[in-house]
């Protein structure tokens, strides 16, 4: 696999992270676990219920000695989501992160992940309901279906 590098640009593989100082285009030669900076997501960037998965998973790929802390966490929070969402796309889209999770497929998770986003934000910024408020609750239900 080629992976193109511009000056200053990270990548994280198998847990090290590298910067390269100029342009350079890198060849990996064996399996390894990768993720280029460009795809990181920064903690105060989790400010949603999907993208605090997606950072949790990508977890399990930048610092591979915490992976199954951090699956646990995974396990958790997509369980908290399975009954959170509506959408039906949305729960589909869970079920195949959590299908590519188990299989070690987690780059493959990530951009599983990724591709919700626009359907939580759409969900989101339209105010739907995750369930409908109880007749005595005074609180606004959550807004992430």
């Amino acid at each position: 696999m080629h992976i193109s590098l511009r000056a200053g640009e990270r990548l994280y593989v198998n847990g090290a992270v590298l910067r390269a100082d100029r342009k350079v285009s890198l060849e990996l030669l064996n399996d390894v676990t990768f993720l280029l900076e460009s795809h990181v997501l920064h903690a105060e960037q989790t400010t949603t219920p999907l993208r605090q998965l997606y950072f949790i998973v990508q977890m399990m790929l930048i610092e591979p000695a915490k992976a199954a802390e951090a699956r646990r966490m995974f396990d958790q929070i997509h369980a908290g989501l399975l009954s959170s969402f509506e959408n039906e796309a949305v729960l589909g889209g869970l079920g195949r992160v959590r299908d590519l999770v188990s299989a070690g497929r987690v780059f493959e998770a990530l951009k599983a992940i990724r591709s919700l986003f626009p359907m939580e934000d759409a969900i989101l910024a339209g105010g739907q309901r995750a369930w409908p408020a109880a007749a005595d609750d005074k609180q606004e239900a959550s807004p992430w279906k």
